[in-house]
């Protein structure tokens, strides 16, 4: 499996795209200016197109794939607020576009090109909304709004159209700030990671009362940890054994072991860059990439297999300010 990892540094402006090789190292391959400060991005379920959200211009910028997975932006359209996260459904029809200090969620077509247009739907009043999460099944969509403590849940039509389903939300407790999520690959479980008191919630997504639960909330960080908590993303590998989150006061990843009900049990914890807003996985399950926004480098740790602990194998210098990691799977 050919694998590629791109990092967004919106300070610098520049996405660097880079290898991976099977041993973990990774080998430079492209350096792209990107035209504003580039943060979120995503790639399209066919792997052939990258977009890609960026300021102050607030833009969604399409970029083609090569067979080496190297860039050319191909498109760019309008979104109506400051990207802060982006995702597609999962036949890659449609774009989300989640905006934390427009509180909007938006909704922009993909054409059969792969090339993202101007918005079709607005939603506005969502209290620091900050990411946008299309369930497996590709019919729901979880919007977690770090200020209303909650995640709104809304349908999605086969037009791409959001409007409020059976289910309106999922409430988190007083002051936890509710952020990024990852589903599990058995389809019955999500992970969300709270921002402001740095505890991820494990969500059984199909209860016997037919809605969503909160069914664990298990505290992230070390025993004894005083200062102020800044949880920022998550991540499951592939195969659902092992839970990442990161917090950037500390700078450190938390490292879980996920059972087969679902539960997870903290075993540790990994030093890394500083402030991690973001961080990803290999689609092996073999290595975690972490993104510094502070230290203007990211690192590449061999994930144990047996415990889930990481170890470090090297760092790399990028751009400045980096805060976005996604890694493509070409084969």
């Amino acid at each position: 499996m050919q694998q590629v990892v791109y990092v967004a540094s919106p300070e610098s402006q520049q996405i660097h795209v880079w290898q991976l090789a099977s041993s973990g190292q990774l080998t430079l391959l492209q350096v792209v200016d990107a035209p504003g400060q580039v943060q979120p991005m995503v790639i399209a379920p066919n792997k052939q197109r990258l977009y890609v959200g960026v300021r102050p211009t607030f833009s969604a910028i399409s970029y083609r794939i090569d067979a080496q997975g190297l860039l050319t932006q191909v498109g760019s359209a309008s979104l109506p607020g400051s990207p802060t996260h982006l995702s597609t459904d999962r036949q890659g029809r449609f774009l989300f576009s989640a905006s934390y200090s427009g509180e909007t969620l938006s909704v922009s077509p993909i054409d059969a090109e792969g090339i993202v247009g101007g918005p079709i739907q607005q939603l506005d009043g969502l209290s620091g909304c900050h990411s946008s999460n299309i369930d497996p099944q590709n019919r729901v969509l979880w919007a977690p709004c770090l200020k209303e403590d909650r995640i709104r849940l809304y349908d999605v039509s086969a037009e791409g159209e959001l409007s409020v389903g059976a289910q309106e939300d999922l409430h988190a407790v007083d002051g936890a700030g509710p952020r990024h999520m990852d589903f599990h690959p058995n389809q019955r479980f999500a992970y969300c990671v709270n921002e402001l008191n740095s505890t991820v919630d494990v969500i059984e997504l199909h209860s016997v009362a037919g809605k969503a639960r909160t069914v664990q909330s298990l505290d992230a960080m070390p025993q004894g940890f005083a200062d102020t908590r800044w949880a920022a993303d998550i991540h499951l590998t592939p195969d659902g054994r092992f839970l990442y989150c990161s917090d950037r006061t500390a700078s450190l990843l938390s490292i879980f072991q996920v059972s087969e009900d679902g539960s997870i049990t903290l075993v540790g914890h990994q030093p890394t860059e500083m402030q991690p807003r973001a961080f990803n996985i290999d689609h092996r399950g073999e290595f975690v990439i972490s993104a510094g926004q502070k230290s203007q480098h990211i690192e590449v740790y061999r994930i144990d297999q047996e415990s889930g602990k990481l170890q470090p194998l090297a760092r790399y210098a990028v751009g400045q300010g980096p805060m976005w990691v996604s890694v493509l799977a070409l084969d």
